[in-house]
């Protein structure tokens, strides 16, 4: 599938340093756009508003970019796309104006969306090839994540946070210069990406397990952004410093790496679904400490909760979708999947968490994002046991 040896250790080594790449410019500057924008005069609602329409443009387009790449068989271009627009467009954040950040916004998600669907699939198929797990690949993006937050909170004590666009686009245009280094995937590759959106989608909907799953991933990943939209400016009303952010991110990136590496082995002893009910309780866990103890100590130390949360979640929901959905149809169940986590969840998690920061401080939002991930258990839970059921009778 991918030629030799050698050739496979060598892709390998570019899509980890992609991944890489990726993780260290979003690591610089995600976690700090909620207090670039403060900087620009908006509120936390308003930051709500800016990043929602992002995740809204991203549902829209996700099947769009699905089919435009059946099409033309644009794998790698597309890759390239969705590092190096979003890193031109970046300067734009610095403006005061609500209308040009919501334009911003919605270009870099039209740009952006399809490059983790796209970019899974490649790793999940190399891992196969490689006889390597999946986790052993994504980690690099959580390294890079981890490094960039502590660079992010690093930069941002020595130069202005008008300035954060640079390293973030820098580190964006290396991601495209990777990119560019990368393969051009075989048919086994392409079938994935370029199944029949709508026939694959009607197929993977018809699965009831399917949809629950899908709500869990919804009610759990919408918590995701009260820490990746709102820690900064959480942490900041608690009484947390902008250099000690840079260290919490850091900290949640990096237990993300052995999460990671050890996924396999915890989904090969307790199976995916279980995986997924383990990582969701463990996300209420991380949510209601913050809740009941709004201190600066305490929401360091609770991050070392994100590997277990955060890592163990998204390899085993990958993994899920990847048994779920047919051989042909693996990069359409990765784009249902990244429109409801990344999607759908980014829309509720944003507005929802944004609003609930600004009326009731950190305390609320965390208080809600643990309903949030204990309903998500209950979720996981009954996918866990229909599966159960569902093998009990295939042995009788």
């Amino acid at each position: 599938m991918w030629g030799s040896e050698h050739q496979v250790k060598t892709e390998l080594t570019k899509i980890r340093g992609f991944y890489l790449a990726t993780g260290l410019s979003g690591g610089v500057f995600i976690p700090y756009l909620s207090l670039l924008l403060v900087h620009n005069q908006l509120t936390s609602s308003q930051i709500g508003f800016v990043t929602s329409l992002g995740m809204f443009i991203s549902v829209l387009v996700q099947p769009i970019w699905g089919l435009t790449v059946d099409r033309f068989q644009i794998t790698r271009l597309t890759l390239i796309v969705s590092c190096a627009i979003p890193a031109v467009l970046a300067m734009g954040y610095n403006s005061h104006s609500l209308i040009l950040l919501a334009v911003i916004s919605g270009a870099t998600a039209l740009f952006s969306t399809p490059q983790s669907a796209i970019a899974d699939t490649y790793a999940v198929t190399a891992a196969k090839s490689a006889n390597t797990s999946y986790g052993t690949i994504r980690c690099f993006g959580s390294i890079g994540f981890s490094v960039g937050g502590y660079l992010g909170g690093y930069y941002l004590v020595h130069y202005p946070l008008s300035s954060l666009w640079i390293p973030y686009a820098l580190l964006g245009l290396a991601g495209a210069a990777v990119a560019f280094s990368m393969p051009r995937p075989a048919m086994s590759i392409h079938a994935g990406v370029a199944s029949s959106m709508r026939s694959g989608l009607q197929e993977l909907l018809r699965d009831r397990r399917f949809i629950i799953f899908l709500c869990g991933c919804l009610l759990v990943s919408q918590t995701l952004t009260a820490f990746n939209t709102y820690f900064a400016l959480a942490f900041k009303s608690i009484g947390g410093s902008l250099g000690t952010t840079g260290i919490a991110f850091a900290i949640a990136s990096a237990t993300n790496v052995p999460a990671m590496l050890v996924a396999a082995k915890v989904m090969n002893k307790y199976g995916r679904e279980r995986t997924l009910v383990l990582a969701s309780l463990v996300y209420a866990l991380r949510w209601a400490l913050q809740a009941v103890f709004p201190y600066p100590f305490v929401a360091i130390s609770v991050q070392v909760l994100h590997g277990i949360s955060f890592g163990f979640y998204y390899v085993a929901a990958v993994n899920y979708v990847s048994g779920a959905a047919r051989k042909e149809l693996q990069a359409t169940g990765q784009s249902l999947f990244s429109m409801v986590s990344g999607g759908f969840a980014g829309i509720l998690g944003n507005l929802f968490n944004g609003y609930l920061l600004h009326a009731g401080g950190p305390a609320l939002m965390y208080g809600i994002c643990t309903l949030s991930a204990v309903l998500g258990v209950a979720c996981f839970w009954h996918v866990s046991r229909a599966m159960k059921h569902s093998a009990a009778e295939q042995a009788i």
